[in-house]
């Protein structure tokens, strides 16, 4: 976490607005534990890791939205979700990531 503080101070530093991922709820097979986090800036840099790689791609969608509207939201990827084998969470287990600006 320190290593994402340390990014997150950099980019506001520059003017760039910063969302956090986290992994809140998880069931399964799942390739990261539960408080993973993830950060994304509105260049849509991104730095940390909720899924191993398996949904990094739609949370980053997920973050640039929230740095556009300012709401927070709670995303859902998982087997038995048609998107898990788009987004690549073919492992068979579920996460649920939590999307909010760093404030």
């Amino acid at each position: 976490m320190r290593d994402l503080i340390s990014t997150i101070d950099t980019w506001r530093a520059r003017g760039d607005t910063v969302a956090i991922a986290t992994v809140v709820k998880t069931g399964g097979s799942t390739p990261r534990p539960l408080g993973a986090k993830m950060i994304v800036n509105s260049r849509g840099e991104f730095a940390g890791s909720v899924s191993g790689g398996c949904v990094e791609g739609a949370v980053i969608e997920e973050a640039l939205r929230v740095i556009k509207n300012g709401a927070p939201k709670l995303v859902k990827y998982g087997i038995a979700d048609e998107i898990a084998w788009d987004v690549g969470l073919s492992c068979g287990g579920m996460i649920e990531v939590f999307v909010e600006l760093v404030s």
